[in-house]
Order: C-alpha cells, then sequence, then structure tokens
C-alpha cells in the first residue's frame, strides 16, 4: 500500500491527472491508491469494467490532452484485454501509462492462478517497460518520472526521440495486498516538456502537395500556407480547412495533368483513407517527406525521408501551380444544402405557383436520409468548441469525400484503422474536453457493426460525471464497407453475407434503454438536424437507418 500510494503520488508530481481502473484483486492497493487521490481531489479517475474498454477510454483522454493516462488493472486475461489500445496508441503516437498488477516471481511459471507471462507482453508496442520488483525486496521510486519521460518521447529511450507513446509498467506484489492508506504528500507537478526537434528545410522549387493524414493538425494548414502548396487533407486529420484546401482529391491525384505532376510530398499525419494517397506515396519518382509521429516510420516506396519538424525556406510561391489545383478543385466542391426557400412562391396568389413552392418545402423536410446527408449534417452541426469522432466505418470515407473545409477538432482511431474501442475512444475524448466545465458535444460518427463491436463502453458508473455525447449511428444492418472491396466481385453472394456482411437484427433502442441512455431513430434530414442540436440529456445514441 505504501509503494502504490508513492507511486500514484509521484505520477501526479509529473503531470498525471486521469486514471482509469478496472476492478481487481491483484491490483487492488493501486486502485485504492488513486480512489483516495481523486477524493483528495489530485486525480480524476474513471471506472469501467471491462479492460478493453478502459484502455480505449485513456487512450482517448491522452488523444486530446496530449498528456499521458494510466490504466490500472489486476494481473492474467485483464492485462492482455489492454493490447488494442496499446497497438493503437504506439502507431499514432498516443501517450499511455499501463500499470498492470502481477504476481511475485515465485508465483510465475509454476501454475498459480491468475499467473501468465506479463513482463514483455506489449514489447513492439510500448516506448519502455519495466518489470517492478515486489515492494519490500526493491523500491518503486523513480518508476512515474521514467514511465512519464517516455511515454513523452521526452527520455531517449531508443531512436525516437519526441515521439509519445505506450509505457508498461509491471508492479509485482505479495500478500497481504491492501491496508491502511498511508501518509503521503502529494505536490502536483507538470509534464515534462517534449523537446523540439530540429526542422527539416523545404526548399523551393519541386512541385509540392501537403498531405494531411489523421492527427495532423493545423500544423499542415501553416506547411501549406507558408509555402503556398495545394493542402490535401483528409477528414480525419483536422486540417481540412483554409484558403488551399483541395476538394475531390482522389480525383485530381487520379489525374496525369496534376497528381502525375507531383515531384514532392509533405507528409503530416497518418494518411490511410484513400487509395490515391496510398498509390502517390510508394512512387519512386517522387520525393516524400514524412514528419514522424507514430512508433512505426511512413515509408511506402522505401525512400522516404522521416523528420521531426518542417520549416519552409524563404522565396516566392509557384503561383501557377497552386492556381491550377485551386481551379480544378472548385469544380469538385459538393454542396448538399437544401435549395432556399422560394417566398415569392409561397405568398403567390397563383394557386399553381403557390402549390408548387410548397411541395419544394414539404419535399425538402421529407427527404430521406443517405450517407451523404447523414455526415454533412454532423459536419454542420459541429463547431470548435466540439469534438468529432470517425468509426473507422464506411461513412468515414464518405465523409472524406463530400465534405468542405471547415475548422474543428476531429480525432479518429486511424493508427491501426480498427473498429474496435471507437466508443469508449469518443467517451474519454468527451471527459477531456469537457473538464472544468468547459462547453461543447462530443459526436462520434459510426457504422452499426462498430458501434456493435464497443457496445460495452456504454456502460458508465452512475456516480461520475455524465459526459455530452452523442453516438450516431449510420445502421444499415451489417458490414457495407465490403460491397466496395475486391471480395464482393469474386464471393458467391450468401458467402458474402455470412463472413463479411454479417447481417443483424440487433434493436438499438433496447440496447440504449438498458445502458440508460436517450434514443433516437431519425430518417429526415430535418430531424437529424434538429437531434444534433437540441440534446435531450447528456448522452445520446441517434440512429439513422440507412440502405445497403
Amino acid at each position: 500500500m505504501d509503494a502504490a500510494a508513492s507511486l500514484l503520488a509521484d505520477l501526479v508530481a509529473h503531470g498525471v491527472r486521469d486514471v482509469v481502473v478496472s476492478p481487481g484483486s491483484r491490483s487492488q492497493a493501486l486502485a485504492l491508491a488513486a480512489v483516495r487521490l481523486a477524493d483528495e481531489g489530485h486525480l480524476r479517475v474513471h471506472v469501467r469494467v471491462d479492460e478493453r474498454v478502459a484502455g480505449f477510454t485513456a487512450l482517448g483522454i491522452a488523444r486530446e490532452t496530449q498528456v499521458p493516462a494510466a490504466v490500472i488493472c489486476t494481473s492474467g486475461t485483464a492485462v492482455a484485454n489492454l493490447l488494442p489500445a496499446v497497438m493503437e496508441a504506439f502507431h499514432s503516437g498516443v501517450p499511455l501509462l499501463l500499470l498492470t498488477a502481477d504476481r511475485p516471481p515465485e508465483l510465475r511459471g509454476v501454475g498459480a492462478n491468475q499467473a501468465t507471462l506479463q513482463n514483455g507482453l506489449f514489447h513492439p508496442w510500448v516506448r519502455d517497460q519495466v518489470d517492478a520488483p515486489v515492494p519490500g525486496d526493491g523500491e518503486w521510486a523513480g518508476l512515474a518520472e521514467r514511465a512519464v519521460a517516455a511515454a513523452m518521447g521526452v527520455r531517449d529511450v531508443d531512436a525516437l526521440p519526441g515521439v509519445a507513446g505506450p509505457v508498461h509498467v509491471n508492479l509485482p506484489s505479495r500478500e497481504p495486498l491492501s491496508g491502511a492508506f498511508p501518509e503521503v504528500r502529494v505536490t502536483p507537478g507538470d509534464m515534462p516538456v517534449r523537446r523540439a526537434a530540429d526542422p527539416f528545410e523545404l526548399a523551393r522549387g519541386p512541385r509540392t502537395v501537403v498531405l494531411a493524414g489523421a492527427d495532423a493538425g493545423p500544423d499542415a494548414e501553416e506547411i501549406a500556407y507558408a509555402g503556398g502548396w495545394p493542402l490535401i487533407a483528409e477528414i480525419v486529420s483536422g486540417a481540412r480547412f483554409g484558403r488551399q484546401i483541395v476538394h475531390g482529391y482522389r480525383r485530381l491525384l487520379a489525374q496525369e495533368e496534376l497528381g502525375g505532376r507531383i515531384e514532392r510530398v509533405v507528409v503530416l499525419g497518418h494518411p490511410t483513407l484513400s487509395r490515391e494517397a496510398t498509390a502517390l506515396l510508394s512512387r519512386q519518382d517522387v520525393d516524400v517527406v514524412a514528419v514522424r509521429r507514430g512508433g512505426e516510420e511512413l515509408n511506402l516506396n522505401h525512400r522516404t525521408r522521416a523528420v521531426g519538424a518542417v520549416t519552409v525556406a524563404p522565396g516566392a510561391a509557384d503561383r501557377a501551380w497552386l492556381g491550377a489545383w485551386l481551379q480544378a478543385s472548385a469544380a469538385e466542391t459538393v454542396d448538399l444544402s437544401e435549395n432556399a426557400p422560394d417566398p415569392e412562391g409561397l405568398a403567390s396568389t397563383d394557386f399553381a405557383a403557390r402549390r408548387e413552392a410548397v411541395k419544394a418545402e414539404l419535399d425538402a423536410v421529407r427527404r430521406p436520409l443517405d450517407r451523404e446527408l447523414l455526415v454533412d449534417a454532423v459536419w454542420r452541426a459541429t463547431w470548435p468548441h466540439d469534438r468529432l469522432v470517425f468509426g473507422s466505418s464506411r461513412l468515414v470515407r464518405v465523409a472524406d469525400q463530400v465534405l468542405g473545409g471547415k475548422k474543428v477538432p476531429v480525432h479518429a482511431n486511424r493508427g491501426l484503422a480498427g473498429i474496435d474501442g471507437t466508443i469508449a475512444t469518443a467517451t474519454g475524448i468527451a471527459l477531456a474536453s469537457q473538464a472544468a466545465g468547459a462547453p461543447g458535444v462530443t459526436r462520434v460518427l459510426l457504422g452499426d457493426l462498430a458501434f456493435l463491436h464497443d457496445v460495452g463502453a456504454l456502460l458508465l458508473p452512475p456516480d461520475e460525471a455524465e459526459p455530452r455525447l452523442q453516438v450516431i449511428v449510420g445502421n444499415d444492418g451489417g458490414g457495407t464497407i465490403f460491397d466496395a472491396l475486391e471480395v464482393a466481385a469474386s464471393a458467391p453472394p450468401a458467402d458474402l453475407d455470412r463472413a463479411f456482411y454479417t447481417p443483424h437484427t440487433v434493436r438499438l433502442e433496447h440496447l440504449a434503454s438498458a445502458y440508460g441512455w436517450e434514443y433516437q431513430r431519425v430518417t429526415t434530414r430535418t430531424a437529424l438536424d434538429q437531434a444534433l442540436t437540441t440534446p435531450r440529456g447528456g448522452r445520446q445514441i441517434i440512429e439513422v437507418p440507412l440502405p445497403r
């Protein structure tokens, strides 16, 4: 208990403010210490039954704050359930602390209950790992400082200085596993500052585009503006705004007169949403400069230059190059807004003219939703004080194709682009972004299979603050993303349905009721706009039926 209390106090001293706890026997001292420090106002503690949900909740908190969130769990399979979140954190460069309780050395490898090979379990995906001594055999002093520094990329434990990621601290203990809480001094401190990388200077001359993938953020727009270069920004990049944004980039990349003439690509974030962007980054005749973020280098053409930061050399921009892209982009803009009302027709004394105007208004109100209208409505409802989270579903690709520019905070787990943990991640983002009374709503847009894959994340403790969270589910009854892949053309329809489409008949309203969420089912654009902008409660599920 002394060791656990001191470790948690040290984490607070090094800037950690959020801990996600899953219950367990072997981890009881750590959990009790976390709750005590939360009661004293030093930590925010979030309790989750399922360790996979706990891991992704911590990932969401760390995504939003860029500060390590800690996860506490017991030994055995509990630890293994953290693996999906750990892998995503590694590939996305998100700081995360894994505090896993364990059996002492004498109970390992001898068939003891709930004992397995925990040390090194996450080895390929962590920035650092420590198998701590049993309290009494050695000290846990210094573990917090080491773990936080490694998670923030401050401690140069390998060849990735400045790159954040997960850290595993394995904490064995012997019985008795807890006792009275000791006197411990807690002095809140700040997170260590990540040292800035020396920027690579981008020379003028080559015909350049800036490609912003997931987690690129506003830096991509700043580089494009400084260089006078076209900005190709995926919808999950957080960089789809500004004067140089390129609409319909997939089609333009495929054109020889534009995409075929590119000589250099400056990449920020992790591009994953289009085959055209992947093909560009794989070209041998293109100089690719990629700003490193995650634990794995982007190097599709095997000659990509990885850098820590970039800056633009002085000089004049190539206005003809930028102008050609912007002119083509203007023709690719998608306008999904309704036509303005016809006031003259509505006020006309001519019955036929008034009837046509009224019919046009009713048609607009009753217009059924499709995927394009759904993503457009969510995009329009979201503002800078909100957060928007995209699941790895068909809808994010539709959004990437049709949505225009807007400066809003966007998140997505695109490090490995898995569908697991989407609701839990969004919950963590909501908790972090709304801390200390900050305004805004977190909206997560996902498909029905991604929703069902993480349905356990709907379970929230009644004694914790309820986040303002809207889960918008585009429900087409299965995995229609596979309809656009090669398997749809090669597999027999029955096999495609059973093994890939995986149809279901789940009643989402019953799930919402069981977990205590508000629920709405909407079928028109007008109803969706109202649901998004007039929340009924803190936690909402909005179901939008869609055709296959």
